[in-house]
């Protein structure tokens, strides 16, 4: 029964206020406090891939003969609660407010620093 629970979770799309091209900061966890762009979102899983960051080797074996094996360094995805967006200006990472503008557009704006970023 908690099966039948979990799969329904999970096929739930979870709406982020990150978005791929975002600079990020790392906030807790082994990285902690390194920034990189995020080069992908999962908004399924609630998870973000950024670059240079959660680094994961993988021992790849060769495919055809004569082919030598390789180390593949990627990144894995990481919760999106573990990052914050990141002023580039600044040098401060902030929680992201959306604030509407007088035309009625609406637009992502950090908390501390005032900065829009769309």
């Amino acid at each position: 029964m908690t099966n039948a629970i979990k799969k329904t979770q999970l096929s739930q799309r979870i709406k982020m206020r990150i978005r791929k091209g975002d600079t990020v900061q790392v906030i807790t966890g082994k990285d902690k406090g390194k920034t990189g762009e995020v080069l992908k979102t999962l908004p399924y899983q609630n998870h973000v891939v950024v670059q240079g960051v959660n680094l994961r080797t993988r021992h790849v074996k060769p495919t055809q003969e004569g082919e030598s094996g390789r180390i593949v360094t990627e990144e894995a995805s990481l919760h999106a609660s573990k990052v914050m967006v990141y002023s580039t200006t600044k040098k401060v990472a902030s929680r992201l407010e959306i604030h509407i503008d007088k035309d009625g557009s609406k637009k992502r704006r950090l908390k501390k620093t005032g900065e829009l970023i769309d």
